[in-house]
């Protein structure tokens, strides 16, 4: 019988290389033209805006309930929510240091900034779904019937589509 979260482990799947690729853009940082450099950081910051941001609000508004529900302590998910606050202040960061990457020269400075956050983003997202992954889901493989999954990740599906859709695809990281 297969693991009832196996739709949300999947999804994390998909988006886990994308978090790869944080660390593969700061990484680049001083090896790479700045217009390859700039593509990059536009690429990371749509995926964040897009993909990721739409996914913690499905999080926050149906997974953690649930997850606080079947503890019987709705507060057992405030770390987590936490970490979608500094992911979000961080995806800020990183939305106006894409702005600083036009100018001629980009400073040692912004340089340094925009590695410091991709490194951040992708160890604080990395943790977190790893967190996710190890905690929650077995929870609610244990707990959940696959009915009660399939409605859970159905509702998670329409969350996240309809944060998606707000913001015209361009999501704000503030609403967590």
């Amino acid at each position: 019988m297969g693991l009832v979260t196996q739709p949300l482990r999947e999804e994390h799947k998909e988006l886990i290389s994308h978090i790869e690729a944080l660390r593969a853009v700061a990484d680049s940082i001083g090896e790479v033209p700045r217009g390859t450099l700039r593509r990059s950081v536009d690429d990371a910051y749509t995926f964040l805006a897009n993909h990721l941001i739409p996914h913690a609000q499905a999080e926050e508004r149906v997974l953690y309930p649930a997850v606080g529900a079947l503890l019987g302590a709705p507060e057992a998910t405030a770390t987590m929510s936490q970490d979608h606050i500094a992911i979000g202040r961080l995806i800020d960061e990183l939305k106006a240091l894409r702005t600083r990457l036009s100018a001629d020269p980009v400073s040692d400075a912004d340089l340094k900034d925009l590695r410091r956050v991709l490194y951040g983003l992708y160890t604080l997202i990395s943790v977190h779904f790893s967190k996710e992954e190890d905690v929650y889901l077995p929870l609610l493989d244990a707990k959940l019937s696959p009915e009660e999954a399939r409605r859970l990740f159905t509702a998670m599906g329409q969350t996240a589509q309809a944060a998606h859709a707000q913001h015209g695809g361009k999501a704000s990281s503030r609403e967590h």
